[in-house]
């Protein structure tokens, strides 16, 4: 049985610029930087208005970030297994690297080191691991997603989380070297 909500039905319009001022300000000041104040300043909405949906700048972040990793990381299989795993590859790298929702999801990642309400809250969701599941099980049909998703995020979440270039990335390689390893 679901439960009526209370008060006011969330406005798109108000929840899509606290999302993306979320984002700006992480890029603009980083984590730590932030707070729940300057966020509804800049989406230029009350602080009632963000505390009505969400408890914590790690909800929002959160929320900016699993939104947009599901678009960013949507591949659509083409029938080429190793084509389609460097096009999901490629936009891993991308997301991890370069977009203002793998940063944030980084960010999140951190935080969660040290902080347990964000390790539960990253904890609520697989943002990589859903992605990869999804395009293994189209692109790969015979694999268990759920044991293969790691091997194939693994690599480039590893270099990319541990500093490397990402250019250095090659996302070709990467996808034959997993199906090699699926081989064996």
């Amino acid at each position: 049985m679901e439960h009526a909500k209370v008060g006011r039905p969330r406005s798109e319009q108000a929840r899509e610029a606290v999302l993306h001022a979320v984002d700006d300000l992480l890029v603009e000041s980083g984590y730590a930087a932030m707070s729940m104040k300057g966020i509804a300043e800049r989406a230029g909405v009350s602080r009632q208005t963000v505390y009505r949906w969400w408890s914590t700048k790690a909800e929002i972040l959160f929320e900016a970030s699993a939104t947009d990793a599901e678009e960013e990381l949507a591949v659509t299989p083409t029938g080429n297994p190793q084509a389609d795993l460097a096009a999901y590859l490629t936009a891993l790298i991308h997301f991890l690297a370069h977009s203002q929702a793998g940063i944030a999801y980084r960010a999140l990642l951190g935080e969660a080191q040290h902080d347990p309400e964000v390790a539960r809250l990253v904890a609520t969701k697989d943002v990589l691991g859903d992605s990869a599941r999804t395009l293994l099980a189209q692109a790969l049909p015979a694999a268990s997603p759920d044991q293969a998703a790691p091997h194939l995020i693994g690599p480039t979440f590893y270099a990319i989380m541990t500093g490397q270039n990402p250019a250095h990335l090659n996302p070709a390689e990467l996808a034959r070297t997993f199906l090699a390893g699926r081989e064996h």
